[in-house]
């Protein structure tokens, strides 16, 4: 066993932790504990994030006390003097009502005053809640998507948005200064401790209904089919409310994952991405021939839909559909209002679809495109604020936000917004999926492709760091036979000119990303997962669509050449 792990083991059989951890650690083999005290967990694009169990790279009581007492040492240094004020939500996930309980315990013990919602609540509810009572900081207990075994926390500063640089490096090292577990104020003071629910559910969902555009065709199309699964999440505690308020009649929840569930016992991982996440949904849509599929992730903060194509079978659309589509409507719905003044603007990340780039450059809209993870776009809304008005934003990884109520993904909202897209587009005669074909006519097809590869434990990691490494310094010089153009290093914020051998400076945050333009039309992206034991690699591919009849001609010529690529590069 290494030194570094044989001293951390140690430290967890000595000092003060409860005895049924030590005696799992006792019991446990030398590559499990390789595995669970190798590293500390840390703070990536969505915050703390692993599997639950024994040690410092798992999620437990003593991570979870550690991350909140060095947040909490860090809020005392950033607001010194005042009364500091935090919310906290959990999920549906094993353990998160009582990793919710720990960290209200320990900011209470730190003298902070706290909110504490009193059941499950979406994550997108509690970012509003940081800015509705004022807080100053706020956390959730989730884990998003990740499957059962994970559990995770998201720490948000007081615009409601997660920690940017420089205060989640600095949260990072005020969790490394604490010595001990006896540094953690575990005790809790349950006078500072006050509990929320329906007052604040009552003010977000107002919120979200001002963010509706198109009343008149909601009250024509009310009666739209609509299907909505909360996949055993926390969605089904205001989705279905909110879509009742707007005016929707028709609504259909599956029933069979309506039941909040850590187990998520009718999916292998309840994630809107995967097909199988949505067979129940896909199921009930077909049975009842809705207009609409709508499914969120355990925490809401994601959606994935289901729409009928021109031969009237379902489909499920990627995030990058679906946020063009959104985005494009929501332009689209305030030019009709006349709320377009030039002022307005859109955000979306780097490995999203530039088709969305496309769309607000010709209505006249801004689009700014952030490194991946929602906390990025809420710190761009915070820096344009009085300057430029959001209308909306997303990223690929079917994460939407609408106006700026929120400031992060917030799925609730998204489900209230394509619900009236869908009114919007039956009042004019036609189906989300003819939408997505106009404006392929109209703005060009572009097609995406994501691939995922897992990498596990620490080995792992060290094979993703090299294969970064690798590309980083021998960057491929043709792909699909085209010379590769351009080379975006995230790293070094260097944007290299290949050909030509010029450099210019890349004005973004560091991350480990990299992105390759080649002279055949072709974007890839790799970027080593934050929250999971991946590296992704995005692609990306365009060409015109003369006319929507020639849809699948091209659609079939895209993917060929994606697949070319992909093999090209023999990624495994």
């Amino acid at each position: 066993m290494e030194q570094i792990i044989e001293k951390k083991v140690n430290t967890w059989l000595n000092g003060n932790y409860d005895d049924a951890t030590k005696q799992a650690i006792k019991e446990m083999s030398e590559a499990d504990l390789t595995e669970s005290f190798y590293k500390d967990l840390e703070f990536g694009t969505g915050g703390l994030r692993g599997i639950m169990g024994v040690g410092t790279n798992r999620m437990n009581q003593y991570t979870v006390g550690a991350a909140t007492q060095g947040l909490a040492n860090y809020l005392k240094k950033a607001f010194p003097n005042e009364q500091i004020k935090v919310a906290i939500a959990h999920d549906s996930r094993n353990n998160s009502p009582e990793f919710a309980k720990i960290v209200a315990n320990i900011f209470s013990g730190n003298g902070f005053l706290v909110y504490f919602f009193t059941a499950l609540r979406p994550t997108p509810e509690l970012s509003f809640a940081i800015r509705h009572l004022a807080c100053h900081s706020g956390v959730v207990l989730t884990a998003s998507h990740n499957p059962k075994e994970y559990n995770g926390y998201k720490a948000y500063w007081v615009d409601g948005g997660q920690v940017t640089p420089p205060h989640d490096e600095n949260i990072i090292k005020e969790v490394n200064a604490i010595a001990s577990i006896d540094d953690i104020r575990f005790q809790a003071d349950e006078s500072k401790i006050i509990k929320i629910d329906k007052d604040v559910d009552e003010a977000y969902l107002q919120q979200v209904l001002k963010l509706s555009v198109s009343k008149a065709a909601i009250q024509r199309q009310k009666d739209i089919k609509i299907v909505y699964s909360s996949i055993h999440g926390t969605g089904i505690t205001l989705v279905p409310e909110l879509l009742k308020r707007m005016g929707f009649t028709n609504v259909h929840v599956v029933e069979s994952q309506k039941t909040p569930n850590g187990n998520f016992p009718t999916v292998i991982y309840p994630n809107p991405e995967e097909k199988d996440a949505m067979s129940l949904g896909l199921k009930l849509a077909q049975e009842i021939d809705a207009d609409i599929l709508m499914a969120t992730d355990p925490d809401a903060d994601r959606v994935g839909i289901g729409v009928k194509n021109d031969k009237g079978e379902f489909v499920l659309l990627n995030g990058n559909q679906t946020g063009s589509l959104l985005i494009g409507y929501m332009i689209q719905a305030w030019k009709e209002a006349g709320k377009i003044t030039g002022k307005e603007m859109v955000v979306k990340t780097i490995v999203t679809s530039e088709m969305i780039d496309g769309m607000a450059a010709a209505n006249g809209v801004a689009c700014y495109n952030t490194l991946t993870g929602f906390k990025y776009i809420a710190e761009l809304i915070r820096e344009k604020e009085g300057k430029e008005q959001f209308i909306a934003g997303g990223e690929e990884s079917y994460g939407y936000l609408i106006g700026d109520g929120v400031r992060d993904k917030d799925a609730v909202a998204s489900c209230g917004l394509i619900a009236e897209m869908v009114a919007y587009a039956k009042d004019k005669g036609m189906s989300l999926w003819d939408m997505l074909l106009e404006n392929y006519v109209k703005y060009g097809f572009y097609l995406e492709k994501l691939i995922s590869l897992t990498k596990k434990g620490k080995s792992g990691a060290e094979e993703i760091k090299q294969m970064m490494q690798n590309w980083r310094s021998n960057p491929p010089k043709k792909i699909n036979g085209f010379d590769v153009v351009k080379m975006f290093d995230y790293e070094n914020l260097l944007e290299k000119n290949l050909l030509t051998g010029e450099s210019t400076p890349i004005l973004q945050p560091k991350s480990d990303v990299l992105q390759f333009y080649t002279a055949g039309g072709v974007k890839i992206s790799a970027r080593p997962s934050g929250t999971e034991p991946k590296i992704k690699f995005y692609f990306s591919v365009n060409a015109k669509l003369p006319s929507k009849d020639q849809f699948e001609e091209v659609e079939k010529a895209l993917n060929a050449k994606i697949l070319a690529v992909v093999d090209e590069l023999s990624l495994k």
